[in-house]
């Protein structure tokens, strides 16, 4: 299976984009809708945000044209999590009433699909996903199912927003791992490809390509350290710990008079995993359903229990968010639950950083 980075052109990705598809799969990739980069249903290359990238701050993101990248655009609100997770899940059905009460389980879904153009800190997020949703003692078949028919073309990232830290937490922005084949794209819309599983090999080889020259390592070496060096840090030495050990810092209560419990962060975290469950009855009939959907500690209603809720205010909603990412998370999982994606920091309304955050709390005791 090892075979060195081969170079395709745009023809070339087309070329992959025509194959997945007429291989039986679902072909998703970055599509600029209504202002935003976000992940869709593509047939060729023309589908892409070619020509655009993203500025991102606190609380802003916006689309601008520049150059001719086709991944020019680094990461939109939605994370693959949608697709492989989704916001909305039927777990089964019933039909029939009284004594003739049946129950239906939702059929497992498996759609073959591929992913084009996920970046690195997004595949540490699938990961993450794996580790909680099928390698526990409580699997869930529905991802399961979504995730083993899966092909996975990434794009290591040769610009970083403003907003993103990945290389403080070890997941980018060159793919390391979880990727069938991997593309960084160089100017004139050429792409050093490289293979990393036996698929991926078998699909470059079948592309239109040609061996890369030490010029095009060095190039696509270059534009990724570019990347690095363009991002925000978090030191996390000792972080896990810290959090932990300092539930009274004053820093909880000053954020939590800025947060605005709108749950934006949860919403866009590609590793978010709570959901709740509603029982939906049909208004025409006996029928029934029970849905899966996701949730959010930013609500009261998720820490309710009798009685009341045991997070009823900002300060201990944000600080169960932030303590489980970046502490407890660890404890559960062997690692930290944030990817350094930066969402939480773009799409959060009043730009609450989470980088911001720890380097305060790590400051002064509480």
């Amino acid at each position: 299976m090892k075979t060195g980075p081969r170079m395709i052109d745009a023809q070339g990705l087309d070329a992959l984009i025509a194959a997945l598809a007429s291989d039986g799969r679902e072909v998703f990739g970055p599509v600029r809708r209504e202002g935003a980069v976000v992940y869709e249903e593509i047939s060729s290359s023309d589908d892409l945000p070619k020509g655009w990238a993203d500025e991102q701050s606190g609380g802003h993101y916006r689309l601008r044209q520049e150059g001719d990248a086709f991944f020019g655009a680094t990461l939109g609100p939605q994370g693959w999590k949608r697709l492989l997770h989704p916001p909305k899940q039927v777990l089964w059905r019933t039909e029939g009433a009284g004594e003739e009460t049946k129950i239906i389980p939702e059929p497992l879904d498996t759609t073959r699909r591929a992913f084009i153009g996920a970046r690195a800190c997004d595949l540490a997020a699938i990961a993450a996903q794996d580790k909680v949703l099928t390698e526990g003692p409580y699997r869930d078949p529905q991802y399961a199912a979504r995730r083993a028919n899966l092909f996975i073309v990434a794009v290591n990232c040769t610009r970083s927003a403003e907003t993103c830290f990945c290389t403080s937490m070890n997941t980018g922005p060159k793919a390391t791992k979880g990727y069938d084949i991997a593309l960084t794209e160089l100017e004139g819309g050429r792409f050093l490809a490289e293979a990393a599983s036996e698929a991926g090999a078998a699909q470059l080889a079948a592309l239109p390509s040609r061996p890369a020259t030490a010029d095009d390592e060095g190039a696509a070496a270059a534009g990724i350290d570019r990347a690095r060096d363009q991002q925000r840090r978090i030191d996390t030495d000792g972080l896990p710990a810290l959090l932990k050990d300092r539930p009274d810092h004053p820093r909880w209560s000053e954020v939590a008079q800025r947060c605005l419990n709108c749950a934006n962060c949860t919403m866009v975290c590609p590793t978010c995993f709570c959901t709740t469950v509603d029982e939906v009855t049909s208004l025409e009939g006996p029928e029934t359903e029970r849905v899966n959907r996701w949730a959010s500690c930013f609500t009261v209603d998720f820490s309710h229990v009798h009685g009341g809720a045991v997070r009823p205010g900002a300060k201990s909603r944000y600080r169960q968010w932030m303590t489980h990412k970046l502490a407890t998370w660890v404890d559960q999982f062997g690692e930290m639950g944030c990817v350094g994606c930066g969402r939480c920091i773009s799409w959060c309304p009043v730009g609450i950083d989470i980088t911001e955050e720890a380097a305060a709390i790590r400051k002064g005791g509480g």
